[in-house]
């Protein structure tokens, strides 16, 4: 509590914020304020589908359009390699974590700069509005992922212990998404530029991925360099656990190193420009 003192009285102040630390992250505090991120996640989640006609059935929508149109251009036109499998179901395979992991880092972007009303009055960590982001499209995933197991299915093919290791592939492309959501979401709060650039910078980005093509294409020489986009790793590696495809050999290391450094970097920046959030937005 500090106080003002004006000409005839005394006005109280009461300054309202976290308790100072140099950690980039508290845990205790994240724990703390766990309830706020699942009332933040429910609500997100409500909101998405409110007064729409399909409902939750549009988490099948994108990919599966997106599907058929890699399949005619790519797949039947351009005689696309697809890793002696069905190109259909070659590319559904990614375009299921890599749908999750754009629609993420897009509603990341936008996560301090949409809840204006609640920065300027109310503290609590202002992390968890990336982290909210991050986690609300994973209902949608996993309607997806039922979808890609169905299709997997009617193609006539068997899953095998492979499927053991798509719980680390996820988790990768969900730490991914909170990268990407932690740098873009500090950034457009200065610079609103980053909502124009950021649509661009994930076409890019999914060009850049083995989404429509398959990472054999790439030498053995170049695998750990492309291994510096996790996306490329988490993508080869559903197409492994799913379809029997060669896994991400040489990829795996290099794709986590990157990215616990690119977190670690973008948490510490977050937590620098944490306390200008009020003011700015």
């Amino acid at each position: 509590m500090t106080t003002v003192r004006a000409a005839s009285h005394v006005v109280p102040v009461t300054l309202i914020g976290g308790a100072r630390r140099r950690r980039a992250v508290d845990l205790a505090e994240l724990w703390t304020f766990r309830e706020l991120l699942y009332f933040l996640v429910w609500r997100d989640a409500k909101v998405r589908y409110r007064q729409t006609v399909l409902g939750a059935a549009w988490a099948l929508v994108q990919p599966a359009m997106t599907m058929v149109v890699f399949d005619v251009f790519f797949g039947r036109l351009a005689r696309m390699p697809s890793d002696g499998v069905s190109y259909r179901l070659f590319a559904l395979t990614a375009l299921v974590p890599w749908t999750y992991f754009a629609t993420a880092v897009a509603a990341g972007a936008q996560s301090l700069v949409g809840q204006q009303h609640l920065i300027a009055r109310v503290y609590f960590p202002r992390l968890l509005m990336p982290v909210a982001a991050v986690v609300t499209p994973l209902i949608d995933f996993a309607i997806a992922f039922v979808f890609l197991l169905v299709m997997i299915a009617a193609g006539g093919m068997t899953l095998g212990y492979g499927l053991l290791t798509l719980p680390l592939y996820t988790a990768l492309a969900a730490l991914t998404a909170l990268t990407a959501s932690v740098w873009t979401a500090a950034l457009n709060v200065e610079y609103r530029d980053v909502r124009f650039v950021l649509p661009f910078a994930i076409q890019f980005w999914m060009f850049a991925t083995p989404v429509a093509y398959p990472a054999s294409l790439v030498p053995d020489s170049w695998r750990p360099l492309y291994g510096l986009n996790p996306m490329a790793t988490v993508v080869e590696g559903f197409r492994a656990a799913l379809l029997g495809t060669p896994g991400p050999s040489g990829m795996v290391l290099p794709s986590v190193v990157v990215l616990l450094v690119m977190l670690a970097l973008g948490l510490r920046y977050f937590r620098r420009v944490e306390g200008t959030f009020a003011d700015v937005i």
